[in-house]
């Protein structure tokens, strides 16, 4: 552009210099730029040559939106931070750009500082497939617990109080990820990789050790009913019982292991429900004949 042209700046640190950066307009001194060790200093202390216009500004091809932060930093040794992550990282650009190194650790921490405060303190996985199930309770360093809950498998009404039951199982399961996240990886099945309405899972070093069932099939004048039952005690019985398998490299002592086996591979329904069942369809088909 005509009546531009390279000049070296050089001056007393009380001379005041007018810079154009990327259209963003700054006025300061030459010794608040050469106040630290860094590219503004080099360009203004005599040691490089600066593009300046026909006017006097002295041009730097950069995105001007975060140099007045570093100039304010120059100036006072401190600035306010941006609150917002994607300005933090553009602040942190410019920074490394003019190799001000007094900024650029704080302006770091600021970012990790919101990376924590993004990351949740609790995750639970929701199941997608049962390949996905298996790869995470073969693979999880952790002791697992996973409630199924598929309240679309049902094909018999529910009793009354079964939907407040299933709401305080769900509920019980979000306290006990909170309370136990850091120790146990909890995991929820809501697409219905089993067939159970609401179901308790506990597996250690990658079986599974125990089963607490929520649903049984209660039987009324005509049909049958399902009844959703809320077995606060023993769902923490369990996982406490689930916590003995946390070290995966020495294992709990094997008789405590082996007294936590005892409800591993149980159902919901036990022989004489079954036997029940058979009995109540032989009555229903002899009733429609």
């Amino acid at each position: 552009m005509s009546g531009e042209h390279k000049t070296v700046i050089q001056g007393t640190a009380s001379k005041y210099v007018k810079l154009n950066v990327g259209g963003s307009l700054h006025y300061t001194t030459i010794g608040t730029l050469t106040k630290h060790d860094n590219m503004l200093r080099a360009m203004f202390s005599g040691r490089m040559e600066v593009l300046t216009d026909s006017e006097g500004w002295i041009l730097i091809d950069r995105c001007g939106k975060h140099f007045g932060t570093i100039l304010n930093f120059l100036r006072d040794g401190s600035v306010s931070l941006p609150d917002s992550r994607r300005e933090l990282q553009e602040l942190l650009v410019e920074a490394k750009y003019y190799l001000a190194q007094t900024i650029i650790p704080l302006v770091e921490a600021a970012l990790q500082k919101k990376k924590e405060d993004l990351d949740p303190v609790c995750r639970v996985p929701l199941i997608t497939s049962r390949k996905e199930e298996q790869l995470l309770i073969s693979s999880s360093i952790k002791p697992v617990v996973k409630l199924s809950c598929n309240r679309h498998n049902n094909k018999y009404s529910y009793t009354s109080n079964s939907d407040d039951n299933l709401l305080r199982n769900l509920e019980l399961f979000d306290k006990l990820s909170l309370r136990f996240n850091g120790r146990v990886l909890f995991l929820k099945d809501v697409i219905g990789s089993t067939e159970e309405i609401c179901n308790w899972f506990y597996y250690g070093h990658g079986s599974k050790i125990a089963e607490v069932c929520c649903t049984s099939i209660v039987y009324g004048t005509d049909k049958k009913h399902t009844k959703v039952e809320f077995p606060e005690a023993r769902i923490y019985e369990e996982t406490l019982n689930v916590l003995l398998y946390e070290n995966r490299d020495n294992g709990p002592d094997a008789e405590l292991m082996k007294a936590t086996r005892g409800s591993s591979g149980k159902g919901c329904q036990s022989d004489e429900e079954d036997e029940r069942e058979r009995r109540y369809e032989h009555g229903d088909r002899l009733r429609r004949k």
